[in-house]
């Protein structure tokens, strides 16, 4: 289902491109081959250029323009596309089922056990302990994954916690949390650690549509 106002959709979505107009590209803006009887044009779905069959052959999944089945993309869209797909069916669901961190509101000393969740919608980050707060995601403006280990990159780091900032309507300045994997068993630790991956896929495509 596609919500009736964007506002009220998936911050992860993207507006559907404005489609190059076909009198304006009397050639593929891929390879220049000419249009004509033989050589249709095709506009790829997700940039909305114009391409010829054999640059704009592949069909791939968009679910962040809501499309049900999969639609025709260029090559350079379609491997976008296909990155994204994994977020879709892996991150999400993870986000989806949230997991258990220690958090530490603001300049707090005292963190609160708490399990942090996607709502259903895609909206807001859910956290429920002994108390209740949702932030939406919208309203996320810097998300910093913590980890441990060595050298970034050197492929030896895992994800321990995650500080996160998000402004509040009225607030002149950015309120901070703090998450942290707690240490009470190896399995909420790994559930952490897999939530705050997807967390981090997550906050990328954010930022990508930002600024898009």
């Amino acid at each position: 289902m596609v919500p009736e106002h964007r506002a009220f959709g998936s911050p992860f979505g993207l507006e559907e491109p404005q489609w190059v107009p076909d009198k304006e590209c009397p050639r593929c803006m891929q390879c220049d081959a000419k249009f004509d009887f033989i050589t249709r044009k095709h506009h790829c779905r997700r940039c909305g250029k114009c391409f010829c069959d054999r640059c704009c052959s592949q069909k791939v999944p968009l679910r962040r323009m809501c499309f049900v089945d999969p639609v025709r993309q260029c090559a350079d869209c379609a491997l976008v596309s296909h990155r994204e797909a994994e977020f879709y069916d892996k991150q999400l669901k993870v986000l989806l089922s949230g997991a258990p961190f220690l958090v530490t509101f603001g300049d707090s000393e005292k963190p609160e056990a708490m399990v942090c969740r996607l709502s259903s919608n895609q909206r807001c980050l859910v956290l429920d302990g002994d108390s209740h707060l949702e932030i939406e995601i919208a309203h996320v403006c810097t998300v910093q994954i913590l980890t441990e280990g060595f050298t970034p990159g050197a492929g030896s780091t895992r994800a321990t916690g995650m500080l996160l900032q998000y402004t509040v309507p009225g607030a002149e300045a950015a309120t901070q949390l703090r998450l942290m994997a707690g240490e009470d068993s190896s399995g909420s630790k790994r559930q952490a650690a897999a939530w705050l991956a997807a967390m981090h896929k997550a906050t990328k495509l954010l930022y990508e549509s930002r600024d898009q």
